[in-house]
């Protein structure tokens, strides 16, 4: 399989690169798997959803206003993919980015979505010039919350039944960091 020709960033054991169709199977893999599911929009996934989400991918491109861009999470030394990063430049305020990720269960606990979003807020920040970036967890979703605190984001606020997920209101937390703060930390 050919290896994919953009890369947005690059950390010690991962990369940081654009979707091709050879990452089908292995993110159908991860997506299909109900506690991976548990705290996202989508259930039931099929390897035809991965499929369209893949091809869909190649046609796009990272900061389109009032879009989201998913970044495949590879192992540098295989190109296996092992997870996604997203980012939604918000259509009315582009200097602002929504940040989402997910990672295959086999790979959590070993620190690699901490590496994968520290490399791709370093490209959202330097290359892109973003000021500010936010993130949303489900108040459930502990590890989630936790990577986003160690990313030094901090939480400003708590937002009750917020959204309509799998027939239930869901309570979320917002996270923020200014490209100002992340600089100063990455110092």
């Amino acid at each position: 399989m050919e290896k994919s020709k953009e890369i947005f960033a690059v950390s010690e054991r991962l990369v940081i690169r654009k979707f091709g169709m050879q990452d089908v199977e292995s993110f159908y893999q991860y997506r299909s798997n109900p506690d991976i599911a548990r705290f996202q929009s989508w259930e039931n996934y099929t390897i035809q959803d991965a499929e369209s989400f893949v091809s869909r991918q190649l046609e796009s491109s990272p900061d389109q206003p009032g879009t989201w861009f998913q970044h495949a999470v590879a192992l540098a030394a295989s190109d296996q993919i092992i997870g996604d990063c997203a980012i939604h430049t918000l259509g009315a305020e582009p200097r602002i980015v929504e940040l989402g990720f997910t990672l295959a269960p086999e790979h959590q606990g070993k620190g690699y979505m901490h590496e994968a979003l520290c490399a791709l807020l370093d490209y959202v920040f330097g290359t892109l010039n973003k000021h500010k970036l936010i993130a949303f967890s489900d108040v459930r979703n502990t590890k989630s919350i936790h990577v986003l605190e160690r990313l030094g984001m901090r939480r400003e606020g708590h937002l009750l039944e917020n959204y309509m997920s799998k027939g239930h209101w869901i309570d979320e937390y917002q996270y923020a960091i200014l490209q100002s703060e992340w600089l100063t930390m990455r110092k």
